[in-house]
Parts: structure tokens; sequence; C-alpha cells
């Protein structure tokens, strides 16, 4: 709940913004390094705006763009790793768990400078049981299967057991009181459900096979409410749009990208969003996914080589996916030539590109004005700040500025954002005023803006320079 509040508060921001008044990103209610709020205020005329330059962000800005399965790569630029974990992994009683496999995954991928996104199984098609062991002990019902070249491997279990439903809602609780808001986490999709964690078990689904072996309405909606009472600032992704999730703070991850995204047919992942009405859920909930792997090579070609395939740019603006994963551009030597640079600036057309328009600088105040040119929006309240830095190079004042990037919406007028700084004290000289999105995770990559004065390395933004005396 709280996490809508405030992106309603950015959204309506943003549209007071469209209608020429100045707003607030954000209320805030703190001070900054000079003791007082960080609030926008009209523009009363002295200081200059000034433009700054556009130019495209990179590709490996934070929490967008492409996504290998996890493990080092250097063949294409990214930010965020995806791994899949069984649940059997971590629960090892109906309230007990081991945490180690997973903190290693998270570690791992926060020691690469990335995020992780990932999801927990029950039931992998060729791989060993995600069941927790316990629960096969209590008999838990199983049904073995030879589909998606099974063979026996991995078993479907019987997800309206009582004891299941129990233990699925106990760890979802568990993990978000450990991870809810852990800075290593991009996203979480909720998996547990079905096949591959992905919420069917086509082809038995009551209709191609007579058994239907996926839960009843009501225990899908009790998992659902579940993850959303557990998690209130990491995001989460669903792989279906629902009556039962269409007003829940959850996402989509559309898993067959750009092969079946586009409408009309029915089973079609926008025309699922169409048919349950929550084609503007991306203004306020993330949508991800999986670049379908049979054209996550040849979709790159010139001309494009598959011999089955949705146009890529339409799948992006219909769906205003953030992220994809997309592992076939890392793998082996990667893309070279054209392919790679296509590539990129597919990666690129995915989620947020915040760039700042304006910036107005005076000895006690700083202005910027920023205008979202990408899909999406940023979906996480990142601390903003700012600096100013003397003619050696040197940090020598910082503010926190109570402000939020997180919700500015694609498409509508540039929001205004205003904090008072304090340069009483500093020596008379001539300083550059910077401005920073920093990740909150150690070593992250912090979020780039699309401008010229952008340093990519250390994820400053020059605004432009002022002189005290």
């Amino acid at each position: 709940m709280r996490r809508a509040l405030r992106f309603t508060v950015a959204l309506l921001a943003a549209l007071t913004m469209a209608a020429g008044t100045p707003a607030v990103a954000k209320p805030h209610t703190g001070a900054t390094a000079a003791g007082t709020p960080a609030v926008a205020e009209p523009h009363t005329g002295g200081t200059q705006w000034k433009p700054l330059a556009y130019t495209s962000a990179p590709a490996d800005n934070p929490l967008k763009g492409f996504l290998p399965f996890a493990g080092e790569f250097e063949t294409f630029p990214h930010s965020m790793e995806w791994f899949y974990l069984p649940l059997s992994d971590v629960m090892t009683g109906p309230r007990t768990f081991d945490w180690d496999a997973f903190e290693s995954q998270l570690g791992a991928i926060a020691k690469r400078g990335h995020q992780g996104v990932f999801r927990f199984y029950l039931d992998y098609p060729g791989r060993p049981s995600g069941i927790p062991q316990y629960l096969l002990d209590q008999g838990l019902l199983t049904r073995p299967y030879t589909d998606f070249g099974n063979n026996g491997v991995s078993v479907a279990p019987d997800y309206d057991d009582p004891r299941l439903v129990a233990a699925l809602e106990n760890f979802i609780t568990a993990l978000g009181r450990r991870y809810d808001g852990d800075p290593r986490i991009g996203f979480v999709t909720l998996g547990l459900i079905g096949f591959w964690g992905e919420w069917h078990t086509w082809p038995h689904d009551g209709w191609t096979q007579p058994e239907n072996w996926m839960p009843g309405t009501e225990i899908l909606t009790r998992i659902l409410n579940r993850y959303d009472a557990a998690f209130d600032v990491t995001r989460l992704l669903a792989r279906y749009p629902s009556p039962e999730n269409k007003s829940l703070d959850i996402g989509y991850h559309d898993d067959s990208f750009a092969f079946e995204t586009l409408p009309p047919t029915s089973w079609h992942f926008v025309q699922r969003l169409i048919d349950e009405g929550v084609t503007e859920k991306w203004r306020e909930q993330p949508i991800g996914g999986e670049l379908r792997p049979e054209i996550q090579s040849c979709l790159w070609d010139e001309p494009v080589s598959c011999t089955q395939f949705e146009d890529f740019g339409q799948s992006v603006a219909q769906t205003h996916a953030s992220w994809l994963i997309n592992h076939g551009a890392f793998t082996g030597t990667g893309f070279t030539g054209g392919k790679f640079q296509r590539a990129v600036e597919a990666a690129k057309s995915l989620g947020y590109e915040l760039s700042v328009t304006e910036a107005a600088l005076s000895r006690d105040r700083v202005r910027v004005r920023i205008a979202n040119r990408g899909t999406a929006p940023f979906y996480y309240d990142w601390p903003v700040e700012l600096a100013a830095i003397d003619s050696r190079g040197r940090t020598v004042r910082r503010w926190h500025t109570g402000w939020t990037v997180a919700g500015i919406q694609p498409g509508a007028e540039p929001a205004e954002l205003s904090a008072r700084i304090n340069t009483h004290g500093l020596r008379s000289g001539r300083y550059d005023i910077v401005l920073r999105v920093a990740n909150p995770m150690r070593g992250g990559i912090p979020l780039r803006f699309a401008n010229t004065s952008q340093n990519n390395r250390s994820g400053w933004l020059t605004l432009g320079s002022l002189t005290t005396r």
C-alpha cells in the first residue's frame, strides 16, 4: 500500500507539471545539510535556467536492459543477472530456512556490481524436484510427467494440499521479512507455481489434458496476497495479469517476449493486459520478462533471420518493459559489428532514460528539470544528492536533497525539483555543482543521466558552476 501511495504522489506531480505548475516529485519532511526542507518552489526570477545537452544513456544503466543467466560475462553491457533456485535449497521445515545457497547467489552477483533478479521453483522440467524434502517425507502427492523433455526427472506437486499451501505462505513471509528492500535485489518474479514457476501447467490444464494440475483460484489469491503483504519496497512481477492480481502492487513478466506478445491473439501478453484492463499498470509497477529463447540471437541479424518473431520495437512500446532475459547476447564470443550495435540499441530502448533538460544554480539553491525519454519510469526511491567540486576535482561539500526520480513518466513535461544548498564557508572560487542518483548497493552501477556532462564512471552529472566570494 505504501508503495502505491508513493507512486500516486509522483504521478500526480508529473501531471501537475504538465499543467504548468511546479511540483514536488515526492513529499519531503526532512532537512538538507543546510537545515532547510528540500521542496520544489515556484521560480520567482533571478537565476536563469540553462539547458543541458542530451546524449544517449549507457546500455548498462541499473535496473533495466538485457540480462544474462548469472555468471561472468563481458560480451554485452548489463546491470542485472538472472537466476533460478529450487525452494528445497532454502526451506528445511515448515518454518525453518537455510539461506546459504540464496546468499551465495546474491553475493556473487553483487560482487560483480550487479543486482539479481530471481525466481524460486518447485517444478522445473528436466531438473530435480524443488519440493522441500520434508513435504515429500510427509507424503505430498506428486505427479510424474514426460512433457518438455522431463522424462520423470521432476514431478508436479499437488498444489491444493494444505501442507504445501502453508509452506508457500510461510516461505513468502520469511523471504519478505529478510530480503524486502535488500539493495542486491533488482526484482522478484513470483515463481513457485507451475512448470518453471511460470504459473501454468499446460498441457495439464483441464482443456488440453483432462486433469488440471493448477491450484484453485482461492489458493492462487492467497499466494498473491501473501506476496503483496510481504514486500513493500522490492518490486514483484507475476507471469500473467489476472482478476486476482490486477489491483495488487505487482507488475508482470512476459517470458515469450516478441514471440507471443502482441494482440489480438487471446493468450498473447498484451491482449491479456487489455482483457484485464491493466494496460496502464506499467506506470506504477514494472514489466519484465524473457526474450523468447529461439529468437535471442537471430532477432538482431540484418535482415532478421528468425523464422517466427514479432516486431521488437512494437513489443516494447506496447508493454513498456524495463528488462528482459536475453542470454543469447552473452554466450560464446557475443555479438559483433552491426548485430552488436542493434542489440545494444534494443537494450537501451527498455525502461527509463532520464535526462536533465535544464538547471538553475545559485549560491543557496539548485533547481533541475528532469525528463524521461524512455518507455517506463524508474521504480525505486534511490537517494539523490548534490555536491560541490573544486578546481582540483575534490568533493568539498555534499547535500542530501530528499528528491526522488521514481515515477517520472515518459513523455510528460519535465518534473521540476528544487533544493536549498548551503555554500557558506566555502573558499572563494569556482565550483562545479554536480548531481548523482546513488545505487544503494555497495559497488553497484550508479544511475546515469542522458546528458553529455554525465560522468559515466563516477555517476556524477555536472549541472553547471557557481562562484563564491
